[in-house]
């Protein structure tokens, strides 16, 4: 049994990005023929913010966030009052991409951290989810989350690659655990494992378009209809058909992101 046709979300994507500009209706209408129910396209800038707007407005099941990913460069740092004044857009539903990246340099460890404060302090303003982006960061990242009050908000911990004890911590601040292509990696057991250890009420599953296709796909370009294979593979790891993955992370999506579909 596939996931083909079951009320799929895709909680992360950036379908902005032009490596979907020749055939990006053509990726939406594979989406919605594999069962995509609405996605969450997702914001590494401030400065295209307007283009994910223009592309969420004219399309039913296309949501946005409003942030700035933890190594993206700027000339100025993103503000409090841009992030709240940039969601109160009726379909944002979230505060980020936004967390500590040390796997890359581009920008200081410490101006990551002033970043991610002042995105999580704007998601408790305007009451909307933090989206987490954490790699080779895990002490860091969950120490800002804790300091800073993430459980006001909650979040999702997104495309989540790190082990059981950094899961425990997330989810004890009320953070949900997304996975994404790289857990259908072979060589991925340890995060095969975290997938059978999340409570069923913390998964949620992305394919974080267009980078991480899952398997058979590896290699390839990433798009959001590819998500079904991340349900599957969670739904072998748990032992339950991929239709109840499929289902769960649906209902999972609708509530922490206050999604009424």
């Amino acid at each position: 049994m596939t996931a083909a046709g079951l009320p799929l979300v895709d909680t992360h994507c950036h379908v902005d990005f032009e490596h979907f500009d020749e055939d990006r209706e053509a990726m939406f209408e594979r989406y919605r023929a594999a069962g995509g129910q609405w996605l969450v396209a997702v914001a590494v800038d401030l400065e295209n913010v307007p283009r994910l707007r223009s592309l969420a407005e004219v399309r039913d099941h296309v949501l946005f966030s409003v942030g700035v990913h933890p190594n993206h460069e700027v000339e100025a740092e993103p503000t409090f009052e841009q992030l709240c004044e940039l969601s109160a857009h009726p379909k944002c539903v979230a505060i980020g991409e936004t967390g500590m990246d040390f796997f890359r340099h581009r920008v200081a460890p410490e101006l990551q951290e002033a970043r991610f404060r002042t995105h999580i302090r704007a998601a408790i303003a305007v009451d909307k989810p933090v989206i987490v982006h954490m790699r080779d960061a895990d002490e860091a990242t969950l120490r800002v989350m804790k300091d800073a009050g993430v459980e006001a908000c909650g979040g999702i911990m997104h495309c989540f690659s790190s082990g059981i004890e950094a899961a425990t911590q997330a989810l004890d601040m009320g953070l949900s655990i997304s996975f994404s292509g790289n857990v259908t990696y072979k060589a991925n057991e340890a995060l095969r494992a975290v997938a059978g250890f999340v409570p069923e009420e913390a998964i949620l599953i992305e394919t974080d378009s267009p980078y991480l296709a899952p398997m058979p796909h590896r290699g390839k370009r990433n798009e959001p209809a590819y998500v079904q294979q991340v349900a599957e593979c969670i739904a072998a790891v748990r032992g339950v058909s991929p239709a109840y993955i499929a289902e769960l992370s649906f209902e999972n999506a609708c509530r922490r992101f206050s999604v009424d579909m």
